[in-house]
């Protein structure tokens, strides 16, 4: 059995999860981040069935600004440069209940995207260019999609599908998914990930 563990608490990869709903990995780490001050926002993935259902729902739930545009470009600043319940001073899950439908969303590797380039701005604090932002403090910031009647690895083609620099991978019926280090300082020096103890992230230059 493989030793790589998704995370609610670190702030490192993966960012997002795809996960059975009945997955005891969830309670376990939904405990450890509210034992540590941690924030859990839960979605209903009935709410997403359209682009727009889905920025309005993402808006309402996470409490973004009344700057935020409706768009993918504004939801991942709004995800890394996070302002709503605990503004950016605790750590974030968002979960997605009964999230099975998004396999049949045109918008799903786009949305995925979105997911995992806000939680790396988040998790590292950078701006959109990159840089280190100074007058912020990074936390985690995680997303976990819960399936009650789809296997995770289904989704696995469609997620990557849009962003070459996705990376993919299934482990311990999970599928993971996170951005890889080359173009994304921080990120997987190894992945999929391997068996054994996992290779430390990279940092980003000072």
């Amino acid at each position: 059995m493989s030793t790589f563990l998704p995370t609610l608490t670190e702030r490192r990869s993966p960012w997002v999860t795809f996960t059975r709903a009945d997955d005891p990995w969830v309670a376990r780490a939904e405990a450890d981040l509210l034992a540590r001050d941690g924030l859990v926002l839960r979605i209903a993935g009935g709410e997403l069935d359209t682009e727009a259902c889905l920025y309005r729902t993402f808006a309402r739930e996470l409490g973004f600004l009344g700057y935020f545009g409706h768009n993918w470009d504004a939801m991942v600043d709004c995800l890394g440069d996070w302002h709503g319940p605990g503004h950016g001073k605790q750590d974030v899950a968002v979960i997605i209940d009964a999230a099975d439908d998004l396999l049949g969303a045109d918008f799903l590797g786009v949305f995925v995207s979105t997911l995992a380039r806000g939680a790396w701005r988040a998790n590292f604090m950078v701006d959109a260019d990159g840089d280190p932002d100074e007058w912020r403090d990074p936390f985690a910031l995680h997303f976990v999609l819960l399936l009650d009647r789809t296997e995770p690895a289904a989704f696995a083609r469609k997620v990557v599908s849009w962003d070459e620099d996705l990376r993919e991978a299934v482990v311990d019926r999970r599928l993971l998914v996170t951005l890889t280090d080359v173009d994304w300082p921080g990120g997987d020096p190894v992945w999929p990930p391997v068996d054994g103890p996992r290779a430390p992230a990279a940092r980003i230059p000072a």
